[in-house]
């Protein structure tokens, strides 16, 4: 009989959908304040200034979308190394899969979230969430945003290149004997 302990594809596809939740909860602001405030069309608005700013925000939406399906697909590979091949992570091994899971779901989402806010920002959308008007474009203000998005790329990289380790060891391991 298999221990009844959480795999490594359980905590991944439970962060995918935990991941899922936040975007669609932010979906559902954007749509529930467009409902609310009808004196501008923000998606509109948005698709127009995409020149500028505004393709941060879109650019964070399709990105943040890519990293809840990888976060997803990666619970995949795991359920491929621990059920099919019985391949055990433990030790280092189980550092780098929490490494892994850490730096696709703080990582990825963070800088997903800081691209999305920047592009709020920089096109001035930002204040009608906060004063109820809609503020100038600021291009400017993007310049602030890049250390932080690029650390927490940083974190991403650093997740999956451990993963990717990981993966490789796993894989070399013979099976566990049961």
């Amino acid at each position: 009989m298999e221990l009844s302990r959480i795999k490594w594809i359980d905590k991944f596809i439970i962060s995918a959908i935990i991941q899922g939740g936040i975007i669609t909860v932010m979906s559902f602001v954007i749509v529930g304040f467009q409902a609310t405030h009808t004196e501008i069309n923000l998606i509109q608005y948005l698709s127009n200034t995409f020149e500028g700013t505004a393709k941060w925000f879109f650019i964070g939406i399709i990105f943040y979308l890519i990293i809840v399906v990888a976060i997803a697909v990666t619970g995949l590979f795991y359920n491929h190394l621990e059920i099919n091949l019985k391949r055990k992570f433990s030790g280092g091994l189980k550092a780098l899969a929490w490494i892994h899971l850490i730096g696709m779901n703080v990582g990825g989402a963070g800088a997903m979230l800081y691209m999305i806010f920047a592009g709020l920002a920089g096109t001035g959308v930002i204040s009608l969430f906060t004063d109820g008007t809609l503020g100038k474009q600021n291009v400017a203000i993007m310049n602030s945003f890049i250390e932080p998005i690029g650390a927490f790329i940083a974190f991403l990289g650093i997740g999956v290149i451990c993963g990717g380790i990981g993966f490789v060891i796993a894989y070399g391991r013979k099976s566990e004997s049961n």
